[in-house]
């Protein structure tokens, strides 16, 4: 007997290699109207970075790589269009056995409400299990009206160039914009980079996004986030309302932690003397528990250390009560990396300290 594929018995889990309408114009989102978020000089930089190439070579091998990587890419923009698709290439598709080819190498879509601020999910465009250099796919609303759309970009993938298809008679014009301020920076590690959402608007930095208004720039480096002064330099020299700091995981003990942990606060305060400071323990304590007591001394310690200094913008969050709860069991696909739960758990948690930060700094 023929053993059939899941696609031949299901067509829902069919997945289109190309989009086969006729009627479709393409625009680069590098041009107007269109605006790209969360990528470093998107209109002159290919392939699309996440940091300048000099700099994170100087970095590390790992950030050089990873600064390819889009993770919190998006593109905002406006249209009456029934038919939004994509033509994307790509230079790097990141394939792990742990996050679904959705989130590590697809674009997903939301509807922006301009009279509330708030964007609501719609659809994923989604990638052929086979993705090699790109792919082509098509969302379909309805019916035809004025709809603010924001499209997010991978995050374990690189991107040269993205087109945007809309109907030929359709309308194109600017999308929303975020709240007018710098954008909120965090440094981390996989997790901050996205590891393991199943699609890249379930990072926590995008729920963030839609429940702030806050523009953001997604510096998660997975294995690399380990403050070297070159990224300390980077990250003191960016335009931020607000700094977290999440890289505990990937300090390589608690000794490189107190190294650095430390004069990477003192450097963006230096730099930024009023923005809120957040910097956040391990997630998965109970991993290791006797080392991470240490590292979370550490950061207490940095954190200590600034409250004596009379810094009252600065906020700790203990990585380890995020997941606490009935469910806390279901919070991640191996023990660290998030899942789509565990990331609206950590999100609560950020926008916690941050509604608290930015009320009490009146910052914003």
């Amino acid at each position: 007997m023929k053993q059939l594929s899941l696609d031949e018995i299901d067509a829902n889990f069919h997945v289109p290699k190309t989009v086969t309408d006729t009627d479709i114009t393409w625009r680069d989102v590098r041009q107007a109207p269109f605006a790209v978020y969360g990528l470093y000089d998107y209109k002159k930089t290919v392939p699309f970075r996440r940091m300048p190439e000099e700099t994170a070579s100087a970095v590390s091998a790992g950030v050089a790589e990873l600064a390819y990587n889009t993770a919190g890419g998006r593109v905002r923009f406006s249209t009456d269009s029934d038919l939004i698709a994509i033509h994307a290439t790509m230079n790097r598709i990141g394939k792990m056995p742990h996050i679904p080819l959705t989130g590590s190498a697809g674009f997903d879509l939301y509807v922006d409400d301009p009279a509330t601020g708030t964007s609501r999910y719609f659809r994923t465009f989604m990638p052929p299990f086979d993705i090699v250099d790109g792919y082509e796919a098509a969302v379909r609303f309805p019916s035809r009206k004025l709809r603010y759309i924001t499209v997010n970009f991978p995050l374990y993938a690189g991107v040269d160039t993205l087109l945007i298809g809309t109907r030929d008679h359709a309308t194109v014009g600017e999308g929303l914009r975020y709240r007018d301020s710098a954008p909120i920076v965090y440094y981390g590690s996989s997790i901050t980079q996205g590891g393991c959402a199943s699609r890249p608007g379930n990072c926590y930095q995008n729920i963030v996004a839609r429940r702030t208004g806050l523009d953001y720039v997604n510096l998660g480096f997975s294995g690399s986030g380990k403050a070297e002064d070159a990224m300390i330099d980077y990250l003191a020299s960016l335009k931020m309302c607000a700094f977290v700091s999440d890289y505990d995981h990937n300090a390589p003990n608690p000794q490189h932690l107190r190294n650095t942990h430390c004069k990477l606060y003192k450097a963006i305060r230096a730099a930024h003397p009023d923005v809120p400071y957040l910097m956040i323990s391990r997630i998965d304590f109970d991993s290791a528990y006797t080392e991470n007591l240490a590292r979370r001394d550490v950061i207490l310690d940095t954190y200590r250390y600034a409250r004596e200094q009379g810094d009252r913008n600065v906020y700790y969050i203990d990585g380890a009560s995020v997941f606490r709860g009935p469910d806390e069991d279901g919070c991640t696909v191996d023990g660290t990396h998030p899942n789509d739960h565990g990331f609206a758990l950590y999100a609560d948690a950020l926008c916690a300290e941050l509604k608290r930060a930015f009320t009490e700094s009146a910052f914003l």
